[in-house]
């Protein structure tokens, strides 16, 4: 494995997990001195860098044939479609994996934000981390915000009455996302959805990282296997919830 973002916080999280693993072992560790070449032999890279580098470890680990598990924000749909139209002419393309977030309670409830999104009119998006933070909008809301579009009924657009002004948050499929960076905050997101008389708010907490360590060893341990690109660590879980 190698760990391309090694010195950050998940950079390092994953290290520990990797170390313990009787299964998995440490190719090389790269921060931001480090060649990309430095990737070259391993069987995963395993990516938790900046927008601005994720996409040259990306293009360096397709042609190495290196399957690649990318946990960096920044990704659009946009994006992941062009990285999947390269590989869609690459025989034997490796697994590139891009997980918004490792966390399985927000992965549901981003897939229940989906489920009720059709039901409501009204949907936006707050989502919090911590001030190192450098990304905004997160992964995850970006990834909520695009399932919430793709599942709302009959395509018609989620209302955002005012959505060009500022303070109205960015417009991510039409749902506007509000970001917070602060001390004192891990991660948190709400999707508050309303309707006539009601709302319905779905909240994910983040307490402590090691909410993402069983994500993490899940895509490390598929990716070998995996082929072409796959969105979301819900496609590594059996939920028995509908995709988008």
């Amino acid at each position: 494995m190698a760990v391309v973002g090694a010195t950050g916080r998940m950079g390092r999280l994953a290290l520990g997990l990797i170390e313990q693993a009787e299964d998995l072992e440490v190719h090389a560790e790269l921060d931001s001195s480090s060649s990309l070449d430095e990737m070259d032999g391993a069987d995963v890279v395993f990516d938790v860098t900046r927008p601005g580098v994720t996409e040259r470890v990306v293009d360096h680990a397709i042609e190495r044939g290196i399957a690649t598990v990318v946990g960096t924000s920044g990704w659009s749909g946009e994006r992941i479609d062009q990285v999947r139209g390269r590989l869609a002419d690459e025989e034997d393309a490796p697994g590139i994996l891009f997980m918004p977030n490792f966390s399985l309670g927000s992965v549901l409830a981003s897939r229940f934000a989906a489920i009720a999104a059709p039901y409501f009119d009204s949907i936006e998006i707050i989502e919090a981390h911590h001030a190192g933070k450098v990304d905004s909008p997160s992964g995850t809301a970006v990834r909520t915000a695009e399932l919430i579009g793709g599942a709302h009924l009959g395509g018609r657009p989620v209302s955002a009455p005012h959505s060009d002004q500022r303070a109205r948050g960015q417009l991510v499929a039409g749902v506007p996302v509000h970001s917070l960076r602060m001390d004192g905050v891990l991660a948190k997101q709400d999707v508050i959805m309303g309707a006539t008389g009601e709302t319905l708010t779905l909240t994910h907490t983040t307490q402590s990282p090691s909410s993402y360590e069983a994500g993490i060893l899940l895509a490390l341990r598929a990716a070998p296997d995996a082929r072409g690109v796959q969105v979301g660590l819900e496609t590594l879980l059996d939920l028995g919830l509908p995709t988008a």
